[in-house]
């Protein structure tokens, strides 16, 4: 199976905003990222995105998205829509010091946020195999599908950094995911 992850485009927010699960809208045009994307999808395939607007919209651009929940950014509870700079330094020490473990008040961990992009990619796995499948979704839930079909331990995933309204492809076979091309 080809795999296609897309990550939203730019989304209309400030500088500095923690954002996670808001449901902004695009700084930049879901048909122009959609334009610029489809030469490097294929002809045909199966589409799943993410909810939130700044996925979403750019998944209806592409074709007609399956939405799934699972596919969300990672909750920042109390955190989302604050500036980083009134979190205070003592709570982002802490979100330092157990970057896949520590949850913000009232969300959840990186942890938590990843075994829901794994279910994802187990039902998906689990489903009758298409030939192509296109994922439109946001940084967090992208690194966890990615790191996980690439064998990398879960402190390396940070170091999957998915551009926004770029595309990345992955080939899983039965021996193994090969990585084609990263952020096109």
């Amino acid at each position: 199976m080809e795999l296609y992850l897309i990550r939203h485009p730019r989304p209309g927010v400030a500088p500095g905003i923690c954002y996670g699960q808001l449901d902004l809208g695009l700084a930049e045009s879901a048909d122009a990222v959609a334009a610029r994307l489809r030469p490097l999808l294929p002809a045909t395939y199966a589409l799943f995105a993410s909810p939130l607007a700044r996925a979403r919209l750019l998944a209806e651009a592409l074709g007609n998205p399956q939405l799934d929940p699972r596919l969300k950014e990672i909750h920042f509870g109390d955190w989302e829509g604050r500036h980083y700079d009134d979190i205070g330094q003592a709570a982002l020490d802490a979100w330092v010091a157990e970057p896949l473990d520590f949850a913000p008040p009232g969300g959840e961990s990186p942890r938590q946020m990843a075994a829901r992009a794994h279910d994802f990619l187990a039902a998906l796995q689990a489903a009758p195999p298409a030939p192509a499948v296109v994922v439109v979704a946001h940084g967090g839930p992208l690194r966890a599908i990615a790191g996980q079909l690439l064998g990398l331990p879960p402190a390396r995933w940070l170091g999957l950094d998915f551009g926004c309204g770029e595309v990345t492809r992955l080939d899983l076979h039965d021996w193994g995911t090969l990585l084609r091309w990263f952020n096109r």
